[in-house]
Parts: structure tokens; sequence; C-alpha cells
């Protein structure tokens, strides 16, 4: 279902474009390995994590199970030039030294950053107010006496002279994979969609991977909140869902947004692909030829094998849910398996093998 999908995506993508998966944990193992199919494992750039939410309602017959509170974001770039922005939080984590002094400048915290370490080479050497640190300084001795001259330097209990930096200065920690700091949709959000996203985690996406006027495309739009997101960030954006609800809300929901100067293009029609030039038709001698060699005379569906004649041309994906007649949405199933697959997707029958079998 989700790699015939998949599977258009880089055409799709500009060189500096990126693709982020969403998923939840008991997929996301399957899906890692359809996207380093498609994209290539060097264009993996994170797996990141998002606690969507910090409760857990106990399940019925879930006893021996951990409650799980993430999801999982695959992000993946089309090439090495791709568009990133990292963004930057002001949320004081675990481990980073707080912002607990105060002076009359306001509050700040000492930044352990005069000092050099082993690590550094060439860091100037020099004896300031009897320190003489044995691996150097990281500023040089003007822009220290500057610090001292404007108090910008807090002596702790030891002695030892830290920099202040003062919080309404401070530009923030540059996010991470894991993201803990987006709650679940609050509720003036909502609009009742079972998997609806906050629009917080989407800006977030679109910001660090994208420009103003870029295009931002969501293939499974569902309530429309990442064409929300796009719209307010002045991205171009386009939305596909098959749900007639979906594409509902979706108009009801960027038009409320987008307020009295609305623009939204609503189309109800499969597009069609004019990048392929003149098809032969999908169930041509030669098509039918072709299939045969690569399929080594084997039916798609049950694998077993039959003389040419005896075999079908089947669409993967229907003419009627948007397959096109391109060899590459084509395939070969013997009578019964295409009578029992019809206009549907491969895991149908499959799944209808499975039972039989």
């Amino acid at each position: 279902y989700m790699a015939a999908r998949l599977l258009e995506m880089p055409r799709l993508l500009k060189p500096t474009g990126s693709i982020y998966l969403h998923c939840d944990p008991t997929m996301s193992h399957y899906l890692k390995l359809v996207m380093d199919a498609i994209f290539g494992r060097q264009n993996f750039r994170n797996e990141i994590i998002w606690r969507r939410t910090t409760g857990v309602k106990g399940t019925r017959g879930a006893t021996k199970t951990l409650g799980t509170v993430t999801d999982t974001l695959l992000f993946y770039a089309r090439s090495p030039d791709h568009v990133i922005d990292i963004p930057k939080i002001r949320e004081e984590t675990p481990g980073m030294r707080p912002f607990k002094h105060r002076d009359d400048k306001g509050e700040y915290r000492a930044v352990a950053d005069l000092f050099a370490d082993a690590a550094l080479h060439d860091s100037p050497k020099y004896e300031w107010l009897g320190h003489n640190p044995p691996h150097g300084w990281r500023v040089s001795k003007t822009n220290l006496e500057a610090l001292h001259a404007a108090d910008r330097i807090h002596w702790n209990s030891n002695g030892r002279p830290f920099r202040k930096q003062y919080r309404d200065e401070w530009e923030g920690m540059p996010i991470s994979s894991m993201w803990s700091d987006i709650p679940q949709a609050p509720r003036k959000e909502r609009v009742g969609y079972p998997t609806q996203k906050p629009i917080a985690l989407l800006d977030r996406i679109i910001r660090t991977s994208s420009n103003e006027g870029d295009m931002v495309l969501d293939p499974f739009c569902g309530c429309a909140t990442t064409l929300v997101a796009a719209d307010r960030l002045d991205r171009q954006w386009v939305g596909v869902d098959l749900s007639a609800k979906a594409a509902e809300l979706v108009v009801q929901r960027v038009e409320a947004d987008q307020g009295l100067w609305r623009s939204i293009t609503h189309r109800t029609d499969i597009p069609r692909r004019d990048d392929l030039g003149p098809l032969p038709a999908y169930n041509s001698a030669e098509n039918k030829a072709r299939l045969y060699g690569e399929q080594g005379g084997d039916c798609a569906g049950c694998g077993e094998h039959f003389r040419l004649v005896n075999l079908e041309v089947d669409h993967i994906i229907a003419a009627n849910k948007g397959g096109n007649d391109h060899i590459d949405n084509l395939q070969l199933l013997c009578g019964h398996c295409n009578r029992v697959k019809g206009d549907r997707g491969m895991e149908y029958l499959r799944s209808k093998l499975q039972l039989a079998g």
C-alpha cells in the first residue's frame, strides 16, 4: 500500500527537497527498509522520535506491554543539496547549565567557554588576573578585558571566571532528533479527525526543510493540518486524499483559516501523468511479452507458472484509483487471481490467497 505511493516521491521531489514519513512504532522498521530502497541509505537523515503524549491510559488486556507515547518520523533528503534550516528552541534541557544567577541586568547562567581544552590547537596563551590555563583561552586578551569591563564575567566560589549569558539573549538550543516539546493537537485545533496532528509539528517540519514560496505536498492530507501550516508559512501546497470527508474538511479548514482573502482550488478528478509520452494499450502484445519475460512466466499473485496465453495484464494500481498504463504499473496475473483482485490492491489478493491456502 505505502510502497506503491512512495515509489512516486523521488520523481516529484526537487534536488533540494526532503520527505518526512510519519508512522507509529509498529511499522517504522519495515518502512525504513522501503525508504532505504527507494531513496538510498545515503540520503537517510534522521529517525525523529515525537513524544506525542505524556499520559498513558490503561488498555484492557495489554498488561504485559509498556504504554506507547511516541511516533516516528523518517527524514530523507533527495540529495546532499537539500534545504535545511535547523530551528532552535528556548527549552532548558536536563544537563544544561541553569539560569540560576541574577544581577541588575537580569537572569543569567555561567557558561564555561573561556578556558580552551586540549582539542583546540593554537589557542591564545596568556596570564590574566592570576589565571593561566594549561591549554590557553578561547578568546583573545582584548575580548576578555572587554567582557570584564562590561561586567560580563561571573566568578564561581573557586575564583574561576565564567561568561555571563543572560536569558533574554539566549537563542536556544538547536533541535535534536527527540521532539518532546510539542504536545498533541490542542482542543481549539481539533476537528474530530482520528489521526489529527498538531499544527506546531508540521510547522517545525516545514520551517526546517523548505523556504518561502516552495511547494509542500501531503499525499495523505487527512484533515489539512499540513496544508494549514504551509499556507501560514507562505508556501505553495498540494494535498491529496481518497476520503471524500477528508476533502470536505480540507476545504472548510483552509478557507476558515485564510479568512476573507481565501484562495483554494478543489479538484475531484484524478490527475493523469503527462510526462510518459505515447503509451501502447496496457494489454498490448508488446507489454504482455515484456512482462512474461520479467516475471519468468509466473503469476504475480499465486506464483504458479503458466503459458503466455493463460496470463492476463493487470494494473497494480487500478485505473479508477489513479493508476496509469505505464509498464511499471502493470503485471501478469492468472485468470483466477485477476478476478479475485479486481480493482483492489495486491494486499487484498495476497490475503485472499493466504486464507484459501
